[in-house]
């Protein structure tokens, strides 16, 4: 018995030993997911943008016309008192942003319009405009703008801004007016 209990051993250490040689076979990974192939899109490249070069503030108001310009009022008007034509304190702010201006667009050219209310005679009227309209060119001198570059007119009473025929339309009809007549 003890012959059969070495051989049975004998033989269970050779077949592990066997085993235990033996070549794995390595298992093969699973394979991936299958993934729907999308269509492929080409790339488009998008052209260049090209944008368009900037204007100056001279270039875009060089492309104006005279009346687009008059039309938008980059000069504002002043206003006087009742049988004055001296530059009242509230227009001095007004004048100095007209001078301003000016000084940008060194080329232009402006008339002033001397205007007044209905009441007085056409003559009378008409040298009172004259002279407030005289008296704005002196004021936009005084802040350094050539005086080639303005003229003046009187129109007297017979361009009125308000046609009404109380105070507040004489007030508003009491006034400098400017017009850009070359740019």
């Amino acid at each position: 018995m003890k012959k059969t209990l070495i051989f049975s051993l004998v033989c269970i250490l050779a077949f592990s030993f066997f085993l235990s040689c033996r070549k794995k076979v390595e298992e093969a990974p699973p394979p991936p997911p299958q993934v729907k192939e999308q269509p492929k899109v080409e790339k488009v490249e998008k052209p260049p943008v090209v944008k368009e070069p900037e204007l100056t503030e001279e270039e875009i108001f060089m492309a104006k016309s005279l009346e687009e310009i008059n039309k938008e009022a980059p000069l504002n008007m002043i206003h006087f008192d009742y049988d004055k034509y001296f530059i009242r304190d509230d227009a001095k702010p007004v004048l100095e942003k007209n001078a301003n201006w000016l000084n940008k667009f060194k080329s232009v050219k402006i008339l002033i319009e001397g205007h007044c209310d209905e009441r007085g005679t056409e003559e009378y009227n008409l040298a009172l405009g004259e002279k407030r309209s005289k008296s704005t060119l002196d004021y936009l001198v005084s802040l350094g703008i050539s005086q080639d570059r303005i003229e003046i007119i009187s129109y007297g009473k017979s361009q009125p801004l308000d046609p009404g025929h109380n105070e507040i339309a004489w007030q508003k009809n009491r006034r400098s007016n400017f017009m850009i007549i070359v740019k």
